[in-house]
């Protein structure tokens, strides 16, 4: 990506309660994009749980120039033992389509290893779908290294 495909208007800020109008229609675009479909009062209450308790994890929303939402992403703080280390865990990452290719999903990813850096976190580490091969372009570019684990994953009810 170069220098002229960056929206130098961009700011990313912390989500606080007042962005959730703003933040839900992302949050619910995202969730779509991987086929489910969780209730919007529990998405509300991971917020607004982030919110309340940042030592658990941030979301942060991209806004343009007119204060319009251009993407958001969520890390959550935990350890690896394989790192001994605090690593951030990149949950969720949104660019709105009409933002794609500007550089706000380079400009999120920046944020939250800033993020990292400040809780003294020596990785930020993510997953994505096989299939999502748009957001793997992203993620060759700027220099990720694709890992060699396996994810595997049961419903604890």
């Amino acid at each position: 990506m170069g220098a002229s495909d960056r929206d130098s208007s961009a700011t990313i800020g912390r989500v606080d309660v007042v962005d959730l109008p703003i933040l839900m229609p992302m949050l619910r675009a995202y969730c779509d994009f991987y086929e489910v479909d969780p209730r919007d009062d529990r998405l509300v209450a991971l917020c607004r749980a982030l919110i309340d308790d940042p030592t658990e994890g941030e979301q942060v929303i991209a806004r343009g120039a007119e204060g319009e939402p251009l993407g958001f992403a969520t890390v959550y703080w935990t350890w690896q033992t394989l790192y001994a280390s605090r690593v951030g865990v990149l949950n969720d990452l949104f660019v709105a389509p009409d933002a794609r290719g500007r550089g706000v999903g380079q400009a999120l990813i920046e944020h939250c290893r800033g993020l990292c850096r400040k809780r003294a976190a020596s990785k930020l580490v993510w997953e994505t779908a096989v299939d999502n091969h748009t957001a793997q372009r992203l993620y060759d570019g700027i220099g990720a290294e694709k890992s060699t684990w396996l994810t595997y994953e049961i419903d604890a009810w």
